[in-house]
């Protein structure tokens, strides 16, 4: 059963070896991985096999044999035809060869045309490929040269788009891509260098273009201020600047030099004809199309605020002179109406948070520098062109959108500063008047000269004016000198108060208050210094008196002058009032306590010249020469005085007699002078007797009774105590409200008594042999203890 499986198998095996259809190898594995002796059998199997189809091939070839025969027979036959066949077609063949060959030469020919022709067309089609490319890298090149940056950076985008991709395989296509970075790298450093050209240009011209915007504002505003003027030149009204970029020009230019070409043509100029701005559009341009705005941005913004430091850095002496502050403030007129223009006709560069940082910066340094320069102006003509200056410039960059409130506040600070300037220079002007003054009253000879003195002070007097020619009024010059200096300050202050745009209640407070200051601190210093000084005597004060009175009435008159300029009515509630009767009577009362003292002054050196004996035995009979004239002094000043009010008068009457008394008092009583005789006490009587009376003579008109004469009231008891010798009458009514002598201090009257004890004892040593002397003595110890113990009483009570 094992062997018949076996032998199958390989039949199988055989079948499929004949098929193939399987492969072999798996086939002949599986003979031989069966079973052992497997290769053998197969062998055999196989060669069974073969015998099998070698015995139906012979079959098959004897079934075939005949007609094979057949047709070796029929091939003999054919042979022979064959072989002719041949020899024919070997000679047709010959034939034909030796006619072909001219046809395969032109053929050739033919065939190496027909690829030049090939070859050309496609030439032809690659050149026109690259012509385009080439092209416009020519064009490229010509624009380099050219200068023409933005259009290169154009031409280049279109090559790198357009162009280059289509002749990517060729070398020089490569060569011209490698090339494009380092032409953009020359663009930038070309169109950099060309701004950092604009810049330096712009620095050195942005007084130029400030100078062009303040005078457009200031033609706008119809407002003068003295800038420099150029022949026949006549800016425009209109601030704007040209938007075009012209490819031909990379610098800053100036294009017009101000000549004069027609004496009566005027040329328009406005800033785009002073500056060129294609620089910077052309680098904003550049750097854009380069992807690199941001780079450009911020360069150009370093460079601007560092020229912004140096712009904002004064000269240090810029304060001399208004041409350094002028310079000063077209710099920055020119800086922000270029930042401005910038703003305004590109995006991005430059915003309004930028520029606004910018001039908050600029704002703070420019009043810093203001203010710490304009504190060394002592003239008020420059500090008033540098508030014109400042108002100008304000108002230019306000009409830019730069908010200059803050400048407006410092004009506040500088109005006080002008104030100061003015009053010191007033101050002198006062001081020159008070010096040319003779200090008499103004004569007028005739009608003319009396209204010209009208017209400068206003002086109302009907008596005046009734009087005959000529005539004289009561002030002296310096009074209508003072009248008109007091209104050209006026109107000095009032320029400063000009374009400030302040109301006119405003104005009107400031003049009022500047005036007042002017009356109270300066005329009124003036005033004190003019009274003090040594050479000013009793008439010139006297004359200051009268002068400051006038003055006094005449400020209500300023009142009004004030009132015309501002039209602001004096009756308005907050309207403030000049201080002119405080002013002047503080000098009134300074000239009054000078005369005074002046006064006092000549009486004591009248006193100083006071010469008496003594120790004379009798009088001379008469008053002492020195008080004769003194008293004649007085006579003489005291009717200079009729021109003063009566209360100073009166007052200064009153206060020399004072004096007077008390220096003949002090001359009784002084500790230098040891010893006094009867007959100098009788001396001394008769001027004190011709001091009495001048009073009662009433060199002052308006004293009531013997008031003045009072004034040698202890004088005289004490003199007529001594006189009398009535002591016990003093000793018994002492302290009584109605004693005969009740001025008379115990104290002084034993002083005196005791000088005079001692010139007794002096001038008469044989008086204790007579009785009546002896009596004397004795009286006079006895009244002398008597005072002592009063002086005693006197102290202890104290």
């Amino acid at each position: 059963m094992l062997e018949e499986d076996s032998d199958q198998a390989y039949e199988n095996v055989l079948a499929e070896i004949q098929s193939f259809e399987l492969p072999i190898e798996a086939t002949l594995r599986s003979v031989y991985d069966d079973q052992p002796n497997a290769h053998r059998k197969f062998m055999e199997k196989l060669d069974a096999c073969i015998r099998n189809h070698d015995k139906e091939i012979e079959k098959m070839c004897n079934f075939h044999h005949q007609g094979f025969v057949d047709a070796i027979t029929e091939l003999l036959k054919v042979r022979t035809d064959a072989e002719k066949l041949k020899v024919q077609v070997i000679d047709t063949n010959r034939r034909f060869q030796d006619a072909g060959k001219e046809v395969i030469v032109q053929t050739e020919d033919i065939i190496r045309c027909r690829i030049q022709q090939r070859n050309i067309t496609t030439v032809v089609e690659k050149l026109q490929l690259c012509l385009p490319v080439l092209e416009m890298y020519s064009k490229l090149k010509e624009q380099m040269n050219a200068k023409r940056y933005y259009s290169a950076l154009k031409t280049m985008e279109q090559l790198e788009n357009v162009y280059f991709p289509r002749v990517s395989q060729y070398r020089f296509c490569q060569l011209m891509i490698e090339n494009l970075p380092k032409l953009r790298e020359d663009i930038k450093e070309i169109s950099m260098s060309d701004l950092k050209d604009f810049l330096e240009s712009i620095r050195k011209h942005s007084d130029k273009i400030g100078e062009t915007a303040m005078k457009q504002a200031q033609q706008q505003k119809t407002f003068s201020v003295s800038l420099p003027k150029q022949s026949n030149v006549k800016f425009g009204k209109n601030l704007y600047i040209n938007d075009r970029i012209p490819e031909e020009r990379n610098e800053i230019i100036l294009k017009h030099t101000f000549e004069e070409e027609d004496e009566n043509e005027e040329e328009v100029l406005t800033v785009q004809d002073l500056v060129d701005f294609s620089p910077v559009y052309r680098c904003l341009h550049i750097y854009s199309v380069l992807g690199d705005e941001e780079t450009f941005q911020n360069y150009y913004r370093k460079q601007r605020k560092k020229q912004a430091r140096l712009v904002l850095q004064p000269q240090s002496n810029m304060h001399e002179t208004v041409d350094g502050y002028r310079r000063y403030f077209t710099q920055i007129v020119g800086f922000f109406v270029v930042e401005d223009h910038i703003l305004h006709v590109t995006q991005g560069l430059v915003t309004r948070a930028y520029t606004d940082e910018l001039w908050n910066m600029a704002l703070s340094k420019i009043i810093a520098v203001l203010r710490a320069h304009s504190s060394y102006c002592t003239d008020p003509d420059l500090v008033l062109e540098l508030k014109n200056l400042i108002v100008i410039f304000a108002d230019t960059l306000q009409g830019y959108g730069f908010p200059v409130n803050r400048l407006f506040d410092l004009l506040f600070e500088i109005r006080d500063q002008y104030n100061e300037t003015l009053l010191k220079k007033w101050a002198a002007v006062f001081r020159d008047i008070f010096e040319e003054d003779n200090y008499s009253p103004i004569p007028v000879i005739n009608e003319e000269e009396y209204k010209t003195v009208i017209s400068k002070f206003p002086f109302q007097d009907p008596d005046l004016e009734k009087q005959s020619f000529p005539k004289k009024f009561p002030m002296s010059q310096s009074v209508p000198h003072i009248y008109i200096q007091v209104k050209e300050f006026i109107y000095a202050s009032l320029k400063f108060s000009e374009s400030l745009h302040r109301s006119s209640t405003e104005i009107d407070d400031m003049l009022r208050k500047s005036t007042n200051l002017l009356l109270t601190r300066t005329l009124n210093s003036c005033l004190l210094n003019l009274i003090r000084k040594p050479h000013i005597g009793l008439t010139e004060l006297v004359q200051i008196i009268i002068n400051t009175t006038h003055l006094e009435q005449a400020c209500k008159y300023l009142e009004d002058f004030i009132t015309n300029i501002t039209n602001i009515s004096q009756e308005t509630v907050h309207t403030t009032r000049l201080y002119g009767l405080s002013t002047f009577k503080d000098a009134r009362h300074a000239a009054e306590g000078e005369i005074y003292t002046k006064l006092n002054q000549k009486i004591d050196e009248f006193v100083q010249l006071a010469d008496y004996d003594w120790t004379m035995s009798e009088p001379d009979g008469r008053a002492s020469g020195y008080l004769m004239d003194l008293i004649n002094f007085l006579r003489s000043i005291f009717q200079v005085f009729t021109h003063l009010p009566g209360k100073v008068a009166q007052t200064a009457c009153m206060s020399a007699c004072q004096h007077l008394s008390t220096s003949l008092m002090q001359m009784l009583l002084d500790s230098e002078l040891k010893q006094i005789s009867m007959g100098a006490i009788q001396q001394f009587n008769l001027d004190v007797i011709q001091c009495e009376l001048f009073a009662s003579s009433e060199p002052v008109p308006g004293f009531q009774g013997e008031t003045l004469q009072l004034a040698f009231i202890d004088l005289r008891q004490l003199l007529d105590l001594f006189m009398v010798w009535d002591w016990s009458t003093y000793l018994a009514d002492y302290g009584q409200p109605a004693s005969k002598y009740l001025r008379v201090n115990p104290n002084t009257a034993l002083t005196l008594l005791e000088k005079m004890k001692d010139t007794s004892k002096k001038n008469n040593i044989f008086a204790q042999f007579r009785k009546n002397d002896r009596d004397k003595q004795k009286l006079m110890e006895t009244v002398m203890k008597q005072l002592r113990s009063l002086v005693n009483g006197m102290s202890q009570h104290t």
